[in-house]
């Protein structure tokens, strides 16, 4: 079964970006992974925390995340290599489109007083990335399962190369942007 936000793409936003951008049909701009990623510094010594934030995100992506292991020891955070610092997951294909059609039309919106995301979070070569404050906006999260709120970045990665192209991309996706100068 596929995805609608997928078939959304295929049958409206990707004719869109082709008339857009008239260029090869084959690089038309298009999602390629989600990353979701979460620093857990003060979830270092505590295994239990640590596996609560790893068993959110995993709910929130709808896929197993992994915990980010440190690979050198910096005295000045109090981390020695092999500890765990942080949870992540990469979504691509199916998972990825389901939870970008998620992000845009139930957990943002939950947002309150959410004003859109800022157009800055763009990198120059078509990827973009913000941060939320808090899991509690996805509808799987049960509050009394939560040990400790803690935010994440997500990171979206699209097959363009300018960040113009890519702001059309995630615009026609449903990403709310805030409202203002381009």
């Amino acid at each position: 079964m596929a995805n609608r936000l997928y078939e959304r793409y295929n049958a409206e936003i990707k004719p869109a970006l082709q008339n857009e951008f008239p260029k090869n049909k084959m690089l038309t701009a298009k999602l390629e992974k989600v990353v979701i990623s979460v620093g857990a510094g003060e979830a270092m010594k505590d295994t239990k925390l640590m596996q609560n934030i790893q068993d959110t995100i995993s709910l929130i992506a709808g896929q197993h995340a992994i915990q980010i292991i440190a690979k050198k020891s910096v005295a000045g955070f109090k981390v020695r290599e092999g500890m765990p610092v942080g949870v992540k997951v990469t979504l691509r294909g199916e998972n990825m489109y389901a939870f970008v059609d998620k992000l845009c039309s139930i957990a943002l919106p939950r947002v309150k007083d959410f004003q859109g995301l800022d157009r800055n979070g763009f990198d120059g070569r078509g990827n973009f990335n913000f941060g939320l404050n808090e899991q509690l906006m996805f509808p799987e999260v049960v509050y009394d399962n939560i040990i400790k709120t803690h935010g994440m970045n997500i990171s979206i990665t699209t097959s363009s190369t300018s960040d113009k192209e890519a702001y059309r991309l995630l615009e026609l996706v449903g990403i709310p942007f805030t409202k203002g100068r381009e």
